[in-house]
């Protein structure tokens, strides 16, 4: 545990990707099995352990520390682990051998709900600051030391010198502490065996197209355009095993297993594939383009859900629009061309049941200007914008220059004033980086209010922020917990995709993606929109 936490502490203070690969790597190396499997789990947040949340640590802390102490330290240190580990009041001194990964690991699966208050405490105090800050941060699951599960990834292929690519093949298909893959690129054994497993690969992605790109020459003859829908990108993977049996799942973008929430996908794909697409639903009434998909408002009803019921079934139906084929029947398609891959998709499509998948349709078009003004055009919901793939490009992994370009509509824009704000995580946990903003219900001048209609925590830079987080403190009137409520002073510039009926918002409105545009310090706040011009929008 003690190299574990060493490695944590490091990582938090290191702004160099470059450094933190081989910080990673270098404790992939030098740990033993299975305590390094079991910490690139926690890197990769592949850990789950259900008897341990972050309540059960802040309600051990209020026990042992006065409670407004407790709140005004989390408060100004942003970040419970941290907190915790520092406060934590340790009875006689940490063992001179800390338990080991594997250990701690073990002690954590085989806690509850109830034994956990009892049993947690005892593990804390056999740790010292840092080994207290790492393990509970294993135990909730919430790492935020600068490390995406991509990066982890990358610097196990750097440690023991193979592709990231393999690795990203074989990761999905196994568990920690991931045994077999450190045999077959720590030990020189066979690669993991997964060929009667349904397992997830990696998507391709696409780079965004610039004008600039247009101007130098990306010709529009080598490419063909389809909509980017406002879904969620899935991969459908059947497998039928060695005694015949057919297993189905349904993975997220970043592979995880999402088949519990979409379970009337799982017994509709007749043979062994492996699909690209974008997973949406239909509305009560049939509304949108192409098959009625409904905007990303009504989809997220469903997501995360271990359980759907019967009425979300029956009114919200999930189908996927298809992309692509990477296998079809025991055949790798991914070396093949695009259009060699769209027509075995064509073709494929009469074999598949229309109630649960239909073909993302080519857009065509004379020319980019031509192509911009329909992408333009296009203020239907469930679309983004388009997409750009290179007719003669094969399926690989990750972001390759060149072959797929993705060309967003321009966001909508409106003025709304600042009117809450909150600390960040991690590096901002110091700073007031969080903010909800509003629209005038009415005439300012004739007394209405502002009602929240979005959060945003994204669009500013550096120096703005510091900026913001001083007005912030200058200028708060209350606080609510970490949430300080500020004088209706400035307005905000925000960009969304689109804006959607909320019944959870006093606005009764909710944004998709609002970030910060531009910050108006300029604008006086009575000038800032009305919720009827966000209203007028709505297109659920």
């Amino acid at each position: 545990m003690k190299a574990f936490s060493t490695l944590l502490d490091t990582l938090v203070y290191t702004t160099s990707r470059n450094r933190k690969l081989a910080m990673i790597a270098d404790y992939l190396r030098d740990t033993p099995d299975p305590d390094r499997g079991w910490a690139l789990g926690a890197l990769t947040g592949e850990l789950d352990f259900p008897g341990v949340k972050s309540s059960t640590v802040r309600n051990l802390m209020k026990d042992r520390v006065d409670p407004v102490l407790w709140s005004l330290s989390r408060d100004f240190v942003g970040d419970t682990a941290e907190t915790a580990s520092l406060l934590w009041p340790q009875n006689g001194e940490p063992d001179e051998n800390p338990p080991s990964v594997d250990e701690v690991v073990q002690l954590l699966s085989g806690l509850n709900r109830n034994t956990a208050p009892k049993e947690l405490p005892k593990l804390l105090d056999r740790l010292d600051a840092n080994g207290r800050f790492a393990l509970i941060k294993l135990a909730t699951g919430g790492m935020r030391v600068g490390v995406s599960a991509r990066l982890a990834k990358t610097a196990f292929a750097q440690a023991f010198d193979v592709n990231v690519e393999d690795v990203e093949e074989y990761w999905h298909a196994l568990e920690p502490p991931y045994t077999e893959l450190f045999q077959w690129a720590a030990e020189g054994a066979d690669p993991p065996d997964v060929s009667n497993r349904p397992m997830f690969r990696p998507f391709m992605l696409a780079h965004p197209l610039e004008d600039a790109q247009v101007e130098k020459g990306v010709d529009l003859k080598d490419y063909a355009a389809e909509w980017k829908w406002d879904g969620i990108r899935v991969q459908l993977v059947r497998v039928t095993n060695e005694s015949g049996v057919a297993e189905t799942r349904l993975y997220s973008r970043s592979g995880d297993d999402i088949s519990a929430s979409f379970p009337e996908m799982l017994d509709k794909l007749p043979m062994d594939a492996v699909l690209d697409g974008e997973l949406m639903v239909r509305g009560a009434v049939q509304g949108g383009e192409e098959g009625g998909a409904a905007s990303f408002n009504a989809l997220q009803q469903r997501l995360g859900r271990k359980t759907v019921s019967k009425k979300m079934l029956a009114e919200a139906p999930a189908f996927v629009r298809l992309y692509d084929t990477l296998i079809l029947e025991g055949e790798d398609l991914r070396e093949n061309p695009w259009e060699h891959r769209r027509g075995s998709l064509e073709q494929l499509m009469g074999r598949l049941p229309s109630s649960h998948f239909d073909l993302s349709r080519i857009v065509e078009a004379r020319d980019f200007d031509h192509l911009a003004e329909i992408r333009e055009g296009a203020r239907e919901d469930a679309i983004e914008g388009l997409m750009l793939k290179r007719r003669d490009a094969p399926y690989i992994a990750g972001r390759k220059v060149g072959l797929w370009y993705k060309w967003k509509r321009d966001p909508l824009l409106i003025d709304c004033v600042l009117m809450y704000a909150q600390r960040g995580s991690g590096k901002r946990s110091s700073f007031y980086s969080d903010y909800t903003f509003g629209c005038w219900n009415g005439d300012p001048d004739a007394g209405a209010e502002l009602l929240p209609v979005g959060k945003a925590y994204s669009g500013f830079t550096d120096a703005e922020l510091k900026k913001l987080d001083r007005l912030v403190r200058q200028t708060t009137l209350n606080r609510f917990g970490p949430v300080r409520e500020v004088e209706r002073t400035l307005v905000f510039e925000v960009a969304f995709d689109s804006v959607h009926s909320s019944k959870r918002h006093k606005s009764g409105l909710a944004m998709r993606f609002p970030r910060i545009h531009r910050i108006r310090w300029d604008k006086p706040v009575h000038e800032a929109d009305r919720l009827e011009s966000l209203q007028s929008l709505v297109r659920d």
